[in-house]
């Protein structure tokens, strides 16, 4: 049996065919994995339960069929969708998990993140998750018209693209730093949970790593986006393959 790993789907109604490829891929290549887990950014932006989002309730009918099936789906909120609420969970079929989390995966503890956490030279970055991650942060942008919150996301995800641009037009070298993990946060982080493998997404540099931290041989595995094709951790107990998933046209 597999579990399967994906994160940084960024479903959005704009890139239809990602939808498709995904839904494809609970229908099939998920149904009869022993889990799936989600490890955030699933879509491109969550501002609340709310959202009528169409994108958002055909992908909840696939995942709730694919729970209801037996297999159980994990989410780890990601910086596009932190504000994923129990409610669309719970309409998904999925239980949410904290980030950080260990999970017992064949027998070894596993760590699981987004990612972001791990990029710790992004002190920008840093500072505006620690505020929308403040449970008095979200209560007050939640209580907001659904407009408003469609309209900020939006402000939101432009200045971050304005913020990136400049950053690669000054220091592409230092923009590619910036946005990776910080090594020392990596190996400080499996060192204190004590565990050998770290799975996470975030930076959209699919690999797989091989790193010494807490005076052991460690791994760090990075799960690809979903931008332009599908990206999947397959797990099983013999060992672990990341692959890519055709889009259909």
């Amino acid at each position: 049996m597999t579990t399967l790993f994906v994160s940084d789907l960024h479903l959005d109604p704009a890139r239809p065919a990602i939808t498709a490829l995904f839904l494809r891929f609970l229908r099939e290549a998920a149904a009869g994995a022993d889990a799936l887990y989600v490890l955030g950014d699933l879509f491109e932006a969550w501002v609340g339960d709310d959202d009528p989002s169409q994108a958002g309730a055909e992908v909840a009918v696939g995942l709730r069929a694919l729970a209801g099936a037996g297999v159980p789906v994990y989410f780890i909120h990601g910086n596009r969708d932190f504000l994923l609420g129990r409610d669309y969970a719970a309409q998904a079929g999925m239980r949410i998990l904290p980030d950080p989390a260990v999970v017992s995966l064949y027998g070894r503890p596993v760590l699981l993140m987004h990612g972001d956490l791990l990029c710790s030279d992004d002190v920008a970055y840093q500072a505006f998750r620690a505020q929308t991650r403040d449970p008095a942060w979200q209560a007050r942008f939640l209580a907001q018209p659904l407009a408003a919150r469609l309209a900020f996301a939006e402000q939101a995800r432009q200045a971050s693209m304005a913020r990136q641009q400049e950053m690669i037009a000054g220091d592409r070298a230092g923009f590619e730093t910036v946005t990776d993990v910080t090594p020392a946060t990596v190996e400080a982080t499996l060192a204190r949970f004590g565990v050998d493998t770290l799975i996470h997404g975030h930076t959209h540099r699919p690999a797989v790593h091989a790193l010494h931290a807490g005076g052991r041989d460690c791994r760090r595995i990075v799960l690809g986006d979903w931008y332009e094709q599908g990206s999947v951790l397959r797990v099983d107990r013999d060992g672990m393959a990341l692959e890519a998933l055709a889009v259909v046209r």
